[in-house]
């Protein structure tokens, strides 16, 4: 109920309640995909973050929207190659999106057209640091390890190709061997002015 709370104003519908979950089968790929993420730390992370670097001068209003849905929202948006504007809207209409952003359960009014604004969500990222988005990855990078989901040892892939002793391959020295090494079109020169002699 913790996201209800920070939701009330959006989520204050009239009808019954729905339970998210039900309507998102086990195996859709968002699910699977939320159901990786290690939302709590993250979010405790976000929060830290934020309440240090923009601390808060007055206490009344309405809950702001919970940093678990924002941060969700926001991973979403580059999941599913959405604007702000699309991923907020997927939001009120998409049960997957419901569930990724941690939202058991909704009672909404038919007539309301968002559950957070797009504003909301640009004023959230605008709010991400280095530091932060370094912390993000090193507690996803930790729960996927402590999953069983990736190996702690580092893998390298070497992407250039090179030769057996050669240390690495630059521009300069594939250059300098072209330049050592003929092509086939010079040889065939080669041997055509060979001939005309």
């Amino acid at each position: 109920m913790g996201l209800v709370r920070h939701l009330q104003h959006w989520l204050g519908g009239r009808g019954p309640r729905i339970r998210v979950r039900d309507f998102v089968p086990e195996d859709h790929y968002l699910r699977l995909w939320a159901d990786t993420f290690p939302w709590a730390k993250m979010g405790e992370a976000v929060d830290a973050s934020i309440a240090r670097r923009f601390p808060k001068e007055a206490t009344q209003g309405r809950s702001p929207v919970s940093s678990r849905v924002l941060l969700a929202l926001e991973l979403l948006k580059a999941e599913l190659s959405c604007s702000d504007e699309q991923i907020c809207s997927r939001l009120r209409t998409d049960f997957a999106v419901m569930y990724a952003c941690g939202i058991e359960e909704v009672q909404a009014d038919p007539g309301q057209g968002h559950f957070v604004l797009p504003e909301v969500l640009t004023q959230f990222r605008s709010r991400i640091d280095e530091a932060l988005l370094e912390e993000l990855l090193q507690i996803q990078a930790a729960c996927a390890m402590e999953q069983g989901l990736v190996s702690p040892e580092h893998v390298v892939v070497d992407t250039f190709a090179s030769e057996q002793g050669s240390q690495r391959v630059t521009d300069a020295t594939t250059l300098y061997r072209a330049k050592k090494k003929p092509s086939k079109s010079s040889k065939k020169s080669a041997l055509a002015s060979r001939r005309r002699r």
